[in-house]
C-alpha cells in the first residue's frame, strides 16, 4: 500500500484557554499560564461492563467527573485572583477548556468547582500555581432517545 500522505494536522503553543462565563476577570489564556498550561482528565468509566455467566453487559454512565488542572503563574496577578474568588467561593459553575488545536472542541465541565489548589515551592525555581477544578461532564447522549 503506498503512503497515503495524510496530513497530521498541528498544534499551537498559545491557543490554549479556560472561560469561566460567570466570571471573564477568571479567564486564562496562554500568556497566565506555564510550560503544562491546562490539563483536562476523567475519572470513572464511561460504560460500565457487568459481568454475566457469558459475556458482559455495557450499562452507559449518563455522566463522568472531569477534571481540569490549570498552571497558573504565580509571578502574575491572575493566580492571586483565583486565590481571592476561592476563599470567597470555590464554587465555578460552567467552565470550558479550549484546546491547542483549532480541530478539537472545547471540553466543558458543568457545576465545576476548586478541588484542590497547589501554590508550589516559593524557593524562585518554579512559579507554577495548579489548580485543579471537578465538576460533571456529559456522555453517553443518546440514552436519553
Amino acid at each position: 500500500m503506498p503512503n497515503p500522505q495524510t496530513v497530521q494536522g498541528q498544534l499551537n503553543k498559545v491557543l490554549t484557554q479556560v472561560i469561566v462565563p460567570s466570571n471573564a476577570a477568571l479567564n486564562l489564556n496562554a500568556s497566565y499560564m506555564a510550560k503544562a498550561q491546562a490539563v483536562v482528565t476523567f475519572e470513572d468509566d464511561f460504560v460500565d461492563q457487568i459481568p454475566s455467566a457469558t459475556g458482559i453487559v455495557n450499562s452507559p454512565a449518563p455522566f463522568v467527573m472531569g477534571n481540569l488542572t490549570m498552571n497558573l503563574l504565580r509571578s502574575q496577578s491572575i493566580a492571586a485572583l483565583w486565590l481571592a474568588q476561592i476563599q470567597t467561593n470555590a464554587i465555578m459553575g460552567l467552565v470550558q477548556c479550549y484546546s491547542d488545536s483549532t480541530v478539537y472542541p472545547a471540553i466543558t465541565i458543568i457545576n465545576a468547582s476548586v478541588k484542590t489548589l497547589d501554590p508550589g515551592p516559593y524557593d524562585g525555581t518554579d512559579p507554577t500555581v495548579k489548580i485543579m477544578l471537578r465538576g460533571t461532564f456529559y456522555v453517553n447522549a443518546t440514552m436519553w432517545d
